[in-house]
């Protein structure tokens, strides 16, 4: 992790505390206030009208869905993930960190179809805060286990993907779905021809933006379909050169300091009182910090156990199962890709001002005892002094 993925980190979380710190303070209503503000995109007959919260929810996280299809793309094609003995690992501990936090919640909840619809909020990981709290550590901690949490993270955001595109689609509007159709084809059409100008992905992209937000599945989804298509490799006056890896470049440091951040701004506002603590005794709430802080390193740890004991994976490189526990603990930090499931999940204002303290509860429960964790088995490494 570099030092601008560091800084990424801490400015999300200043961003979190800002709006917690706002959303308890005399400006409380001009937060509401902001979030409900009308923005309204008129061509003609056609218009999209939307809240400030929906257009940076639906609208602006297109960017950050965007980033993670070109993170799995260039894994997949040829990073961490090219070949079957590099997935087995983390393949196993994503698959049970996902399971056993939706079966924990779901014991929770399994009377309340309500409250079922928030079962995978408590199945994801940020990546980016959960590597920060690797990183602030320092060398004590093997860089194995933390090549260990990036891949786990990467099959995370790929399930979290499938699970939005499955289970958190609106009622389907049949046009919308023909013309995006033509908008995926036309994607197809632009990576198999090679093209390379960030235009043409540019606009096919609006338009399938647009048709998929209309056609009833969440429109994020859209960013993975433009993330995919781009090429990862590609000559160009005798020159070889990725497409892919170059617009993630360029990307990054918006959607890491810009597109997040205003996410978590405009999603961590919770009044914290003796009310608000105490739903976090309720059903839902339980199911969501506990999936995060016992369900994300039990599934982990328990899939990679049977994993080895099939024959089919092995532990990271000079990394030891209580090293391993740490790190399972710190992916129960599932901040920004929780908080957006939460969304979609509770429509209900209060439904998801308790999913997000469930969420933030969780995910600062699992950092700090983590960061114990790996404290007592990790040991301090320096690094010697250069000399000229």
């Amino acid at each position: 992790m570099s030092r601008s993925q560091l800084v990424a980190g801490l400015t999300t979380l200043g961003a979190m505390l800002l709006a917690l710190l706002l959303d308890n303070s005399p400006v409380r209503a001009w937060y509401d206030i902001v979030h409900h503000v009308p923005v309204s995109l008129r061509v003609g007959e056609f218009a999209i009208d939307k809240p400030l919260i929906l257009w940076i929810n639906e609208g602006l996280m297109v960017f950050f869905f965007l980033l993670i299809a070109l993170e799995l793309k260039r894994e997949v094609v040829e990073g961490q993930l090219a070949t079957p003995k590099a997935i087995a690992t983390p393949g196993f501990a994503a698959l049970g960190g996902m399971a056993v936090p939706a079966l924990i919640y779901t014991a929770f909840n399994a009377g309340d179809p309500e409250a079922m619809r928030g079962w995978a909020i408590p199945a994801a990981t940020d990546a980016v805060l959960a590597l920060t709290v690797l990183v602030l550590l320092g060398p004590r901690v093997p860089s194995s286990l933390k090549v260990f949490l990036v891949a786990v993270a990467i099959f995370d955001d790929l399930g979290a993907i499938l699970v939005i595109a499955l289970f958190y689609t609106e009622q389907l509007s049949t046009p919308s779905l023909v013309m995006a159709g033509f908008g995926i084809t036309a994607l197809v059409a632009l990576n198999v021809f090679k093209v390379t100008r960030t235009a043409a992905y540019v606009v096919v992209g609006v338009f399938l933006w647009v048709t998929v937000l209309k056609s009833g599945v969440n429109a994020t989804l859209a960013g993975v379909a433009i993330g995919l298509a781009i090429p990862m490799r590609a000559t160009q006056g005798g020159r070889s050169f990725s497409p892919l890896r170059d617009t993630e470049q360029a990307l990054n440091p918006w959607v890491a300091l810009g597109v997040v951040p205003v996410f978590a701004f405009f999603n961590s506002g919770i009044v914290l009182s003796l009310a608000s603590a105490a739903t976090l005794g309720s059903p839902t709430s339980l199911g969501i910090a506990l999936g995060l802080f016992a369900g994300k390193p039990l599934g982990i740890l328990g899939f990679t156990w049977l994993a080895v004991r099939l024959g089919v994976a092995r532990l990271p490189e000079a990394v030891s199962w209580r090293q391993l526990a740490g790190v399972a603990l710190v992916a129960g930090i599932g901040f920004t890709m929780s908080l957006f499931i939460a969304g979609l999940a509770f429509p209900d204002p209060e439904a998801f001002r308790n999913a997000r303290l469930s969420v933030i509860a969780g995910s600062l429960l699992s950092a700090a005892v983590g960061v114990v964790v790996l404290m007592k088995t990790t040991q301090p490494r320096f690094n010697p002094p250069e000399h000229s």
